[in-house]
């Protein structure tokens, strides 16, 4: 599988990444066995990157990915994990479940920290549930609501310890283009991770954070390509961006559905496509809970899009010229 190097980093990151927040139980349980079968899955596929973080599944996503991860050498993968929530055990909570979406007992609290302590502390808890001495690449997480904070006091930590080797590459993981725009600008992050702003659905982030990128020498990592599910699947699923589609983006969905099997494509092949054509993405982070997902994943993304399709979608104004 192709790989690219984030930023001006030596981080090699695979065009195709695993997003493992769907083995942190994210909507739905899932066991141990299905999680390490998931990353097998990918691995004999060819990923070699792999994106979590201590968010999902409170824990359990770092945790089976590192158990996943320990029977293969450490020089051939590439893991990233983020900073900015830490966990703090919760046993008054234990009996309950976890509300931000993950089937896991909500027996530890995240609190925001985006101080130098912070990312340290939640870098070296990150890396005992992983079973790593190291990761490879570091975001700041969804800091929409701490800018002061990442920018002041996290973003140095993080480039304290790029400086020192700690860590290989730099950036910030967000749903939002606009302030990873701030980031790119006024930082010098190695790569930022866009989540549903460059999509089938909604590329918010092409005019302006984007080419941004491209003339920082930032690279992008695209995750959120299917937009939580809509355009995961041939006919268009009913989830948009974590919540119930509305009606009129939908209709869009089912159109574009329409268009991509005029050509022969799939929905979700060209979801895939459509993200990674642009010069800006180094990888797709794509989530996956089963082994078949992950396989099917590839098998699309390995598929050529016919140009004409991009042709007229852009007529109908579906997607951007």
């Amino acid at each position: 599988m192709r790989t690219e190097r984030l930023g001006r980093s030596s981080v090699q990151v695979t065009a195709l990444g695993f997003g493992a927040a769907g083995i942190g139980n994210l909507y739905r349980a899932m066991d141990d066995d299905t999680a390490d079968r998931a990353v097998d899955a990918a691995w004999q596929a060819g990923i070699r990157f792999f994106d979590t973080a201590p968010h999902y599944g409170l824990g359990l996503s770092e945790r089976r990915l590192g158990a996943a991860l320990a029977k293969r050498p450490r020089d051939e993968f590439t893991v990233s994990t983020k900073v900015g929530r830490l966990l703090a055990p919760a046993p008054e909570t234990a009996h309950l479940s976890d509300e931000a979406g993950f089937h896991v007992p909500a027996d530890h609290t995240r609190r925001w920290d985006f101080s130098a302590d912070g990312v340290r502390r939640s870098l070296e808890s990150s890396l005992e549930r992983l079973r790593l001495d190291r990761v490879d690449v570091v975001l700041i997480h969804d800091p929409d609501e701490h800018w002061r904070s990442a920018v002041d006091e996290a973003y140095p930590a993080l480039h304290e310890l790029r400086d020192q080797g700690v860590v290989g590459a730099i950036g910030v993981g967000m749903n939002q283009w606009q302030m990873l725009e701030r980031f790119v600008t006024e930082t010098d992050v190695d790569t930022v991770l866009l989540a549903g702003r460059y999509t089938l659905l909604d590329q918010s982030a092409a005019p302006s954070l984007l080419p941004r990128c491209r003339d920082r020498g930032v690279s992008v990592l695209a995750a959120g390509v299917f937009n939580s599910g809509v355009l995961a699947t041939d006919d268009p699923g009913r989830m948009y961006d974590y919540r119930q589609i509305p009606e009129a983006v939908h209709g869009r969905a089912t159109r574009i559905a329409e268009v991509c099997r005029s050509h022969g494509v799939a929905l979700p092949q060209a979801a895939l496509a459509f993200t990674a054509r642009h010069p800006a993405v180094a990888s797709l982070v794509v989530g996956a809970q089963t082994a078949a997902q992950i396989t099917r994943n590839v098998e699309l993304a390995g598929v050529p899009v016919p140009d004409a399709l991009w042709a007229d979608l852009a007529a109908e104004g579906l997607v951007r010229r």
